[in-house]
This record gives C-alpha cells, sequence and structure tokens, in this order.
C-alpha cells in the first residue's frame, strides 16, 4: 500500500465535465445534470483500497443523509482492473448495493476524469459550490463572524487567534497554509 498525498485543483475552479456510466443503474451520468444543485461533491473511491473501506458506512450514511436535498454527489473510480480487478464495474456495483450507495457510482476506465481533477489517490474529495452570476459574486468567509465580547476591547490579538482556532473544531478543518495565513494575518 503506497502513501500518496492528495493534489488539488486551483481554489474556486469550476468542476472538471464529465460523461460517465453509473456501474449500478447503467445510465450515462454527466457534470450538468448537477447544474441546479447547490453544491457537487466528486469523490474518487474503489473497492480494494483500505482507507476507502475504513469510511464505506460513512460515505453510504453521507448519501442518505443528503438524499432529497440540493447537494449533488457522485463517485468515481478511475483504478486499472489490470492492476485491480476488483476495481472493475462489477466489483463496483456489488460495493454500493452492499453499503446501500445511494449517490451515482461511475467507472473512469481511461482515467481522462481522474487526470482532469488531479485526483491522485484514494479517498479523494472535491468539492464545488454553484458560481452566483458574474457581478453578484462574493467573498466566502474563511473564518467565523467575530462576536462583540469583551476580550476584543481589552486584547483583540489574543481574542482574534482564539476565533481563527474556534474555526477548526466548530468549522472543520480548513488547508494549513490558508489556516497558517489567517492566524499570522491576525497576530
Amino acid at each position: 500500500m503506497a502513501l500518496t498525498e492528495s493534489t488539488m485543483l486551483e481554489l474556486g475552479a469550476a468542476a472538471p465535465d464529465f460523461a460517465l456510466t453509473d456501474v449500478v443503474t447503467g445510465k450515462s451520468i454527466r457534470r450538468d445534470d448537477y447544474r441546479g444543485q447547490k453544491a457537487l461533491l466528486v469523490m474518487f473511491i474503489c473497492t480494494h483500497c483500505p482507507y476507502v473501506k475504513h469510511i464505506e458506512k460513512g460515505l453510504a450514511a453521507l448519501g442518505k443523509d443528503y438524499a432529497g436535498k440540493p447537494f449533488g454527489i457522485v463517485a468515481i473510480s478511475s483504478n486499472d482492473v489490470t492492476t485491480h480487478p476488483e476495481d472493475g464495474p462489477a466489483g463496483l456495483k456489488q460495493q454500493a448495493k452492499t453499503f446501500g450507495f445511494n449517490f451515482p457510482y461511475l467507472y473512469d476506465e481511461t482515467q481522462t476524469v481522474a487526470h482532469a481533477y488531479k485526483a491522485a489517490c484514494t479517498p479523494d474529495f472535491f468539492l464545488f459550490r454553484r458560481r452566483l452570476p458574474p457581478g453578484l459574486s462574493r467573498p466566502v468567509r474563511l473564518e467565523p463572524p467575530r462576536q462583540r465580547h469583551r476580550s476584543h476591547r481589552r486584547k483583540p490579538a489574543r481574542c482574534h487567534r482564539r476565533c481563527a482556532r474556534r474555526q477548526v473544531c466548530v468549522y472543520g478543518p480548513t488547508p494549513v497554509d490558508r489556516m497558517q495565513h489567517q492566524v499570522e494575518g491576525i497576530r
């Protein structure tokens, strides 16, 4: 088992286009099928990866939690079946049925979609939000709204560092370089 670090697309990039077949239903699924959604989560997973095996139940729960909401989820497997035969369409279909994935599970035989997304390993997750029309775009708040409390008036630097630390706990992890930049910027 090789440890490969994830890469990522440029922040703010649009989701690369894809048109792949769902291994469960046999339907062709395109990126544009999710155009009306508020966000799209593209997951690169497979059947043989021990890291994916560890989160399979969680992925199924995630799909059930967001079913019926304006949040698209799609899983893609791009592994070569000559090196990993269990990652072929039949193995993926079995995995989807065993764990109850209610999102499309696509097979990228040529690996062109994986290259377009710069997917380097499994699991690899890419989250895209719906873009606003030109002229209506607004910056994304990277930290929680600052609350006005006494420590802002007495020791603002300490309070702002605490607010930045709280973002990691309450709002989930952010890329290390962005978090470090935020903390350095408020010292």
